[in-house]
């Protein structure tokens, strides 16, 4: 799948990846159980808000076993010109649920972070809710200590081992 719904075309269109506004008209059709996914990840990085103007520091948060864990996802199958390049493309995209940042991303990152869900029964519920209880899963704000922050190292290197 490629990452980024259409926007709403009313600012543009452009892909979004992280969907946070779950009332919007524009994704409500999207929320039901059929359009629902679990989207891998080892780690994931922000941009530090707090960095000087002009140089982005990339911070990555991995969990804390080092264990794959999936964010809260949205898909649809796509055709059409797509992406900034106007690029021709058939096939699923995807976006991701957002949430409140936990305390230890909220210093790095403050506006908001993936809806991660780390158990099965957390993975399940995401695919199977019905559409009301998205808002309460979207709330869970994740634990301070299920997450650290790693080097950009460190994450190429444990990652390469899910690769293979």
């Amino acid at each position: 799948m490629r990452r980024g719904l259409p926007g709403p075309p009313q600012f543009g269109g452009a892909p979004v990846t992280n969907i946070r506004n779950v009332k919007s008209p524009h994704w409500r059709p999207l929320l039901g159980p059929a359009h629902r996914c679990l989207v891998p990840f080892t780690a994931f990085s922000e941009y530090e808000d707090a960095s000087p103007k002009g140089k982005k520091q990339i911070r990555w948060f991995a969990p804390i076993d080092r264990d794959l864990v999936y964010f809260a996802g949205i898909w649809r199958q796509w055709e059409g010109d797509y992406g900034s390049k106007n690029e021709s493309h058939i096939g699923r995209i995807f976006s991701f649920l957002t949430t409140e940042p936990n305390e230890l991303v909220r210093p790095v990152h403050a506006k908001a972070t993936p809806v991660i869900l780390g158990r099965e029964a957390e993975q399940r519920e995401w695919l199977q809710a019905p559409v009301a209880d998205i808002e309460a899963i979207q709330a869970r704000v994740l634990a301070r200590d299920a997450l650290e922050i790693v080097s950009a190292d460190e994450v190429a290197q444990y990652a390469s081992g899910y690769l293979k």
